[in-house]
């Protein structure tokens, strides 16, 4: 009980911040989507989460959220799974059938693959680009000064709309700076859905018109900690 305790009220202060940063930035609480980030942690975790009440959630890997979402999203129809990392084009198919959200399109090859299997399957799922806003090369994502081009191709040529734009910021960086340029490149291309901001860095996302932030450590603690907190007790 103590461990679903912690979620829920892990749960409830992350949201008390982002409605206290929207409200200090001039904007509603309810204009910011909390994406609960699930990767590596397991099933039973994710559930304390769902019995408290949240439905949006984010996982970095299909092949890992193919081994847990399934059951998740027949028991909980309502809730919503965002894709937020990097796509190979060979588990498209897999990533339509599963993620309502794909936040990590960032190459026409990569987008025409989701349009066509969106296409061929009927699933119609949200798009963001993904802008590499540090030009980072580790890190996926399309650099800020081809992101006009690839949004224009996205919605001109390849028939896959964007619905948002999504960044990570390097580590070392102050973020702000990041988000400002996401910012940027979202309003002169008439997009509004802005993901960015994690753990460390919510609420100056959501002072830079964040959308959608994505937090993982502040709701769920470390994996070591949850895999404590889900061991079953030794039989007496």
């Amino acid at each position: 009980m103590a461990a679903q305790t912690d979620i829920q009220n892990n749960l409830a202060t992350v949201k008390a911040r982002i409605a206290e940063a929207a409200m200090a930035a001039g904007r509603h609480a309810g204009a910011v989507t909390l994406v609960a980030i699930a990767k590596t942690h397991p099933a039973a975790v994710i559930r304390r989460a769902l019995e408290a009440g949240h439905r949006v959630f984010g996982e970095n890997r299909v092949q890992e959220a193919e081994q847990k979402w399934p059951a998740l999203k027949a028991d909980y129809p309502d809730l919503q799974l965002h894709l937020v990392g990097s796509l190979q084009r060979n588990k498209v198919k897999r990533a339509v059938q599963l993620f309502d959200v794909i936040e990590t399109v960032d190459r026409p090859e990569l987008a025409r693959s989701i349009a066509a299997e969106m296409e061929k399957s009927g699933r119609r799922l949200k798009c963001f680009i993904q802008v590499n806003t540090g030009e980072e090369p580790q890190k996926g994502g399309v650099g800020p000064e081809d992101a006009d081009a690839l949004i224009a191709a996205c919605r001109n040529d390849i028939g896959l709309p964007v619905d948002g734009l999504m960044c990570v910021p390097p580590l070392d960086d102050e973020s702000s700076l990041h988000f400002a340029l996401l910012a940027q490149i979202g309003k002169r291309n008439g997009i509004d859905t802005l993901s960015m901001g994690m753990s460390g860095d919510f609420e100056t996302a959501v002072q830079f018109g964040a959308t959608h932030v994505r937090v993982g450590t502040a709701i769920f603690g470390d994996r070591a900690a949850t895999d404590a907190a889900i061991e079953e007790p030794a039989a007496s």
